[in-house]
């Protein structure tokens, strides 16, 4: 029957594709279609980040990120191997410029402890030793840590779905979902798909594709805009390899931090300012449906309101490039504006209750024929292969119960 699967998967980045990469392995002979809507994988949030390799050490023990990342970044580490992938295992610091960092520094030491992560604390000329122009006044050296090219991982993630009997459909935007006869019926480009189980891996838009299922989620994206610098040439070797502020708990953003990629080159930056679209990689990027929608909710407000001065600093830093340079002296002092070249952004897909809170754990929801990812945010690159299993797993169980 033309266009009729077992399994349809919306969303071709890290999530949706290493979801199809699992059923084809765990379940040969299942058919399994995975719909798309731009020309290629990876083009959002899988390929537009520092391509971290995340050791795990900010999550809270037990949690879903904690346990997915520890295990996803070993399992990470393991694929890019077999298949050849750029990737190295460099480690990374975090490290504390003032003295009112030091009790959060000690929790990340007991919190990596506490998830079997291999943390070495350091003092200031332990720093240098690792890397000579980084100022701080205490570190850990978080030895699992890692770098790749989650684009690559994704795209071989997409070859060996498909050379297992996969169906991928690249310019296929979802425009109605609907049941019929016990099938779930998918409009998209213009064609119709029949689906047994459909999973839900669409990232910035994952809470419209639920919405368009019949599920009201809680939640709702607002996205956030990560904008990145790069270092010139001429002032690459002041950076070796990760460098990472201590983060504030106070909000969920890692702030802005130094990454040398697999390519050489080093990254700086994310910021995180609210974008004025779900692909609005840039200021002058306005949607107004999603702006809209991001204004209508409750909890867009009620997030405002309570991390209204971060945000002020965030945009700040955002329209001012020597503010944001001032944000990188402190963690690298020998910096100047002019050692700095704007780089791609990428927007974050945050999901947000109605409250204001911000969804902190990887958020799997869904009943009957339907499985949707509804928060995966970093570490998710990292974690993609656990948790391809686990939405495969659940797709899989909603399979047989149909």
């Amino acid at each position: 029957m033309a266009n009729a699967c077992d399994v349809l998967v919306i969303g071709g980045g890290i999530i949706g594709l290493s979801t199809a990469y699992a059923i084809t392995r765990s379940a040969p002979g299942t058919r399994v279609t995975v719909l798309e809507k731009e020309p290629a994988p990876a083009q959002h949030q899988t390929g537009r980040n520092s391509g971290v390799i995340h050791s795990g050490i900010y999550y809270r023990p037990g949690s879903l990120k904690a346990r997915y990342a520890v295990q996803g970044a070993a399992e990470m580490v393991k694929f890019c191997t077999e298949y050849d992938i750029p990737h190295e295992v460099t480690g990374k610091l975090i490290v504390a410029t003032e003295r009112a960092e030091l009790p959060r520094l000690h929790s990340l030491v007991q919190r990596g402890r506490e998830n079997g992560i291999p943390v070495r604390e350091l003092g200031p000329s332990q720093i240098v030793e690792y890397e000579p122009h980084v100022r701080g006044i205490a570190a850990i050296h978080v030895g699992t840590t890692g770098i790749c090219d989650f684009g690559a991982v994704t795209r071989t993630l997409a070859r060996l779905a498909q050379d297992a009997g996969a169906d991928l459909r690249y310019g296929h935007q979802v425009r109605a979902i609907t049941r019929r006869g016990g099938e779930v019926i998918v409009s998209a480009a213009d064609t119709q798909f029949r689906a047994k189980v459909l999973v839900n891996c669409a990232g910035l838009y994952c809470d419209r594709v639920a919405r368009l299922a019949g599920l009201r989620p809680a939640m709702r994206i607002v996205p956030f805009r990560g904008e990145f610098y790069e270092l010139a040439p001429f002032a690459a070797d002041l950076v070796r390899g990760l460098v990472y502020p201590v983060p504030d708990p106070a909000f969920p953003f890692l702030g802005v931090h130094l990454t040398r990629g697999v390519d050489g080159g080093v990254h700086i930056g994310p910021n995180a300012v609210p974008a004025l679209a779900r692909e609005g990689y840039r200021w002058r990027t306005i949607n107004p449906r999603d702006l809209a929608q991001t204004a209508a909710f409750p909890g867009t407000w009620r997030i405002a309101r309570r991390h209204w001065r971060y945000e002020i600093e965030e945009i700040h830093r955002s329209l001012s490039k020597r503010a944001f340079t001032r944000a990188v002296q402190r963690l690298l002092p020998d910096v100047r504006p002019e050692d700095l070249i704007p780089a791609a952004s990428g927007v974050r897909a945050q999901a947000v209750l109605r409250d204001g809170t911000l969804a902190d754990d990887f958020l799997i929801a869904g009943s009957g024929p339907y499985v949707h990812v509804l928060n995966a945010p970093s570490p998710a690159a990292t974690a993609s292969l656990p948790i391809g299993r686990e939405v495969a797993r659940r797709a899989m169980e909603a399979l047989r119960t149909v």
